[in-house]
């Protein structure tokens, strides 16, 4: 049986405007062109911002700059560890 709280996480993790923030991988760094990355500092300072599907949207270099990009186009962003 599935309930009403089901139902809602279920609409809540589909969202279209639902978009996932997180820190990226240091292994995700080396597919990047170099010139990607010569104006960053702090490469641990990195964030993805990604839709439900995990496909990268953006990398911003700092957590409160990639939740701010995500609400400056209208997504509602969501922290993942």
């Amino acid at each position: 049986m599935t309930t009403d709280l089901e139902h809602q996480a279920a609409k809540l993790f589909t969202a279209k405007d639902l978009v996932y923030v997180r820190q990226i991988a240091e292994t995700e760094l080396n597919g990047l062109p170099d010139e990607a990355l010569e104006t960053v500092n702090d490469t641990s300072s990195l964030f993805v911002v990604a839709n439900g599907d995990g496909q990268q949207l953006a990398i911003v270099e700092g957590r409160d700059a990639a939740f701010a990009a995500a609400r400056a186009y209208e997504m509602r962003p969501v922290s993942v560890h």
